[in-house]
């Protein structure tokens, strides 16, 4: 099996258990669940610290043991009143091994445990039941190493499978040692079966859980990629390739004027810094007014309505959005002592849509419409937002438009462009 990482030359010293949030539901027992477990990464320590409570467990259930053997006869019974002490000295030292690796303090247990539970059918016999606890010692493999360690797993579940058969084979009831006392042999095997059957379904919940929430996890990161309605077409056709054409469509680009510059006087921290501000805002915003964001280009940020999915009115979403912009570039200026202005431009027409890409993949828009929007805005002015005259239409007397008249825009010719001022009356609450 592969040894897990040196604690002295893979761990970082400075890491605590203390940021394990799943540790404070543990109460008065967590103190015992962080034993060895600094300095490790976050999934290790998770892992090592449910090692560490399974310790616990284990001490605690071999102590019943040794009060039920006792309360049959200390002297008929003590070899397996012993061995069950022995079991909960190695349970209770046994998160000392983490010192070693991630792994040895499992190999410990589970050794100690298999050596244990033969033994204990070798003096009872299988009528005992005892060794249907292998069964446990295989499910517990999976849900705590997990594929990062298939071989130790493999080993455990093998070797378990074959202390079960050899035991029963081996022992059968008139080759016990201990003639048993027969409400005992039925406690034992009743407790087994209990045992076994409780944690194979815990450990199967577990790991039905532990699924769920790493499916969730994905869709949540899925969904900062793709938007939903093209989540959900992947999700029922893998094998679909996404490629849309939308014959009517608002694209809207913005750009921070100067800001090229500033940048470099304001350093990599500090434009990181404000740029995150900038764009997390853009964002809930986009998302309010239910405006598809494509992407970030530098300090651009392009968005768009009507694509993902059908929108009427994707023309006025899209407008006070772009109304909503300067005011957050307004506040993010004043917040940062920096002077910041935005230019923006938005078009309206057809737009072909779809995911590219196989590693990195992204859903991006493009056609004559969007590269019309991204002159519209290189061509408007600091604090405007620049439109094309199908945006004018489509906005009709629900906004306030300035006509700027004909503009000679690189790559288009001259056209007839407004700019968008205001929303004539009340702005209706954001919502997507």
């Amino acid at each position: 099996m592969t040894p897990g990482p040196s604690p002295q030359k893979d761990r970082p010293a400075q890491r605590s258990a203390s940021d394990l949030p799943i540790l404070n539901r543990l109460g008065p027992l967590r103190r015992f669940a962080e034993i060895g477990i600094a300095g490790y990464p976050r999934e290790i320590r998770i892992r090592l610290a449910i090692i560490n409570v399974m310790a616990l467990l284990i001490a605690f259930t071999s102590m019943t043991y040794v009060a039920t053997y006792a309360s049959f006869g200390v002297v008929k019974y003590w070899p397996l009143i012993v061995v069950n002490l022995v079991l909960v000295a190695i349970a209770l030292l046994a998160p000392l091994a983490h010192r070693v690796n991630d792994c040895a303090a499992m190999i410990v247990i589970w050794v100690a445990e298999y050596a244990a539970l033969f033994f204990f059918v070798r003096e009872l016999g299988h009528n005992s039941g005892i060794q249907l606890n292998y069964i446990i010692g295989a499910a517990v493999a999976f849900a705590i190493c997990g594929m990062g360690h298939i071989r130790l797993v493999v080993a455990a579940v093998l070797s378990g499978l074959a202390l079960h058969l050899a035991a029963w084979f081996l022992y059968p009831p008139g080759s016990a040692r201990i003639v048993a006392d027969p409400a005992l042999l039925h406690n034992l095997y009743v407790s087994s079966a209990v045992t076994t059957f409780g944690i194979v379904a815990l450990v199967v919940g577990y790991a039905l859980n532990k699924a769920d929430r790493a499916r969730a996890e994905a869709d949540r990161l899925l969904a900062n990629i793709l938007p939903e309605p093209i989540i959900d077409r992947l999700k029922s056709n893998p094998a679909e390739r996404i490629a849309d054409t939308v014959p009517d469509a608002s694209v809207l680009f913005t750009d921070l004027v100067g800001f090229t510059g500033l940048s470099q006087k304001l350093g990599a921290a500090r434009t990181v810094e404000i740029l995150d501000a900038l764009v997390t805002e853009f964002d809930r915003l986009a998302a309010a007014y239910g405006v598809e964001k494509i992407k970030t280009i530098g300090d651009g940020y392009m968005a768009v309505a009507g694509v993902s999915r059908a929108q009427a009115d994707h023309c006025q979403r899209i407008a006070r959005l772009a109304l909503a912009l300067p005011k957050v570039v307004a506040k993010l200026s004043e917040a940062h002592d920096v002077e910041l202005r935005i230019r923006i431009g938005i078009a309206r027409g057809p737009v072909m849509a779809g995911v590219i890409g196989a590693d990195k993949f992204s859903y991006d828009v493009w056609g004559e419409t969007v590269n019309f929007a991204a002159r519209l805005e290189s061509h408007s002015l600091p604090g405007e937002i620049q439109v094309s005259a199908a945006v004018c239409d489509a906005l009709g007397d629900k906004f306030l438009l300035t006509e700027r008249g004909p503009v000679s825009i690189k790559g288009v010719g001259t056209r007839e462009t407004w700019f968008l001022i205001e929303e004539a009356g009340p702005a209706p609450e954001a919502t997507a």
